[in-house]
């Protein structure tokens, strides 16, 4: 059962419902509800939202209701469009710098451990990888491909292929992403290192 809320507000829908699953992935104690509009996020909000993913163009439509929030407006940029006081998240980079963005802007937005409310692997996904898993899940993290992961860890192409077959299986992951936050989640590396 979620423990708080999240709010996505963007009339972008695609971009809202792209942005959902990840927030889940990342927040697994959190509901996270999608509005089209401020009118629509306005009648639905009674203070229970910890954060607000705004889109730009809301956000400054009716930047005086999200400054009164500090710290829980995330504005949703395209580009490195930079606002003073107020986290930023650019949506058009790939799905790895996307999730590297949210873990750092949580970081921002948390820096003394969180209140509450933490980013961790689901408990689905606080499953046991092998200690050569591990190494391959790392290197996968820090963007190496297969076959350099074959040679930085001396074993087959073949080897490496199977080892990210298991390791996508034990943490069901969907995507490279998955398996960044497992990583990271578990402190098995750092945010800085990717």
């Amino acid at each position: 059962m979620p423990h708080f809320e999240i709010a996505i507000v963007d009339s972008n829908i695609l971009a809202a419902l792209g942005l959902q699953p990840l927030l889940t992935d990342l927040i697994p104690v959190a509901e996270v509800h999608i509005f089209v509009s401020f009118d629509e996020l306005k009648a639905a909000d009674k203070g229970q939202f910890v954060h607000y993913f705004v889109a730009s163009r809301l956000y400054f439509e009716h930047a005086a209701y999200f400054r009164e929030k500090p710290r829980r407006a995330i504005v949703l940029v395209n580009g490195d469009l930079q606002i003073a006081g107020v986290p930023t998240l650019n949506v058009c980079q790939t799905e790895k710098a996307l999730v590297k963005s949210i873990l750092s802007v949580h970081r921002q937005g948390h820096p003394n451990g969180t209140p509450q409310h933490h980013m961790a692997s689901s408990p689905s996904k606080m499953v046991g990888l092998s200690a050569r898993e591990v190494e391959v899940a790392i290197l996968l993290a820090k963007g190496y491909i297969n076959k350099e992961i074959a040679d930085q860890l001396n074993i087959s192409l073949t080897t490496v292929i199977t080892h990210r077959k298991n390791i996508m299986e034990k943490l069901h992951a969907r995507s490279l992403a998955d398996i960044i936050l497992y990583v990271v989640m578990n402190g098995l590396i750092d945010v800085g290192e990717l």
